[in-house]
């Protein structure tokens, strides 16, 4: 590992961190990850969300996203990522005691798909709420295509420790609030990740191929794999590059990461201003909801992002809401690839590098991102995805032209110390370890996983379909060869049960029309006072 400088502030941070080690033990983790239920020969499966997995709307661990067929699986947030990977892994080895002859679909970039309208959107019963995801999804249908909703990924949720924040606002003798120091620090945490997540899609992108049926005859600068399979020889992650979501409307939204207040008031603009052509569709076509609203955004959570804020929201209450309330709790990376590789799509180690990224990004000095600055993230990030494995390729720093390579290599050795300091308060040596395997891929990039797809694709003679339903079924039988003990077991079936008795309840108990139920939802957006 390379030496690098330190600044004065990152190296009086870990100061305080070396001073306070125990704290280190406590950042907090959960795990969020979607895959498609496909069938035996590998098309997405049409049937309805398994009963036997409990109800999509009140299952806490396994729901669905966008389409019927797009499962998602959700830990606890807990101290030790070993215990998360190990609770993701249950998650996993229980669904396929209940998925009969269907499999759950290894990388990111879907299965060969039917035809927009054989895409199943998820449903989630007749209760308002019910509804409300159901609608929120058939607008996503109308404004991006069903096809681009099939595209799965991990989100890997952090969060410091509480009582870290104090430390560091005493130190910086800072006057602000603990909560509002902590939302400054996190949103200064979102904006070194802009400016360095392209390592993680370098690192860890997994996506360099795709089903040639998924561009729909779009237009695109892709080269033939096979006759089934479109690739880009140096890519990373087709998944983030802007092949994946494209949208005009969201085009024009940069929520700014200043403060918490500037990014939750562009949020709050955006789902209260009207976008021109969802207007002229309106909310309704046949006395049918179409959209919930004509806006830019429909909801929050339709603005796609690599990094979010979050704070977990009470009952009834919006996202944005529980932000201007509480101040921001954690951050939910949403930018990795699921490695096809690995039964549960992420391992320890990953998990051990990314805590330590993170808390590089936190600490490290965070100048607000000039306008020049946003593009060029942007455009770095661009790079990475579609070429990153290019030897020789160069980004921009500072409007400067600088190897990746070499910037790799100097943001590694910044992440090295606080490693070693996440090892020492944990008496292990796996942070270290897990750089020196990302250093590896620095110096070597046929080690990256898309290097890896793209390898296995060739050494097999097969595309990027057959390539995955060869992982697909491999990772099928690992989980199914460890069935969980009982008392496991049980704990997922009583999920599931107790999920369909909460989503009976509520459609038993559910008081006012829906109509009026999205009137008042969307009223609340207005009501949030700043």
């Amino acid at each position: 590992m390379k030496e690098f400088i330190l600044s004065d502030l990152l190296n009086r941070r870990l100061s305080l961190l070396g001073a306070n080690l125990p704290l280190l033990a406590q950042c907090l983790h959960g795990i969020e990850r979607e895959c498609l239920r496909v069938t035996a020969d590998g098309r997405l499966a049409q049937t309805p969300h398994p009963h036997t997995l409990g109800s999509a709307l009140t299952n806490e661990q396994i729901t669905t996203d966008y389409s019927e067929s797009l499962l998602e699986f959700i830990t606890p947030a807990l101290a030790d990522p070993a215990q998360v990977l190990d609770q993701l892994e249950e998650i996993h080895r229980f669904v396929y005691t209940r998925l009969g002859d269907e499999y759950l679909w290894s990388p990111s970039m879907p299965c060969p798909l039917p035809t927009e309208e054989n895409i199943p959107i998820a449903e989630y019963g007749t209760s308002n709420i019910g509804q409300l995801k159901h609608v929120y999804r058939k607008g996503l249908a109308l404004r991006y295509g069903r096809t681009m909703q099939c595209i799965a990924g991990i989100h890997y949720n952090f969060s410091l420790p509480e009582a870290l924040w104090p430390l560091l606002r005493a130190d910086e003798g800072s006057a602000q609030s603990d909560r509002d120091f902590q939302s400054r620090m996190y949103i200064g945490l979102i904006r070194n990740f802009r400016r360095y997540s392209w390592l993680l899609m370098y690192l860890f992108g997994a996506s360099p191929a795709l089903d040639a049926g998924f561009l729909r005859g779009r237009a695109h600068q892709l080269e033939t794999f096979d006759a089934n399979t479109l690739y880009l020889p140096y890519a990373t992650s087709l998944r983030m590059s802007d092949l994946g979501y494209q949208s005009e409307a969201q085009a024009s939204l940069t929520p700014c990461y200043n403060d918490l207040e500037s990014y939750t008031d562009s949020l709050r603009r955006a789902v209260a201003t009207p976008y021109p052509p969802y207007v002229e569709v309106g909310t309704h076509k046949d006395g049918e909801w179409v959209q919930l609203n004509t806006n830019v955004l429909q909801i929050e959570n339709e603005y796609y992002s690599n990094i979010r804020p979050k704070r977990v929201a009470y009952t009834g209450e919006r996202p944005i809401q529980a932000l201007v309330a509480r101040g921001v709790q954690y951050v939910e990376v949403r930018c990795l690839d699921i490695n096809p590789f690995l039964p549960t799509g992420i391992d320890l180690p990953q998990s051990r590098f990314l805590d330590a990224f993170l808390l590089l990004c936190a600490l490290d000095d965070s100048p607000q991102l000039t306008n020049g600055e946003c593009a060029q993230c942007s455009n770095n990030f661009l790079a990475v995805v579609k070429e990153g494995r290019r030897p020789g390729l160069e980004l921009h720093r500072d409007g400067q032209a600088i190897a990746m390579k070499q910037w790799a290599d100097e943001l590694l050795a910044r992440i090295a110390p606080f490693a070693k300091l996440l090892d020492q308060s944990q008496g292990s040596d796996e942070h270290v370890n897990a750089l020196a395997l990302q250093q590896a891929k620095v110096e070597d990039a046929s080690l990256t996983p898309s290097a890896r797809v793209l390898a296995a694709m060739q050494q097999h003679g097969e595309g990027f379909s057959a390539f995955s339903m060869r992982q697909t079924l491999a990772h099928a039988e690992a989980l199914r060869s460890k069935p969980l003990d009982a008392e496991r077991q049980q704990h997922f079936e009583a999920l599931a049960r107790n999920s369909l008795v909460e989503q009976t309840r509520l459609e038993q108990e559910e008081v006012g029309d829906f109509d009026l139920f999205v009137g008042s939802y969307q009223a609340s957006i207005l009501a949030i006072s700043t």
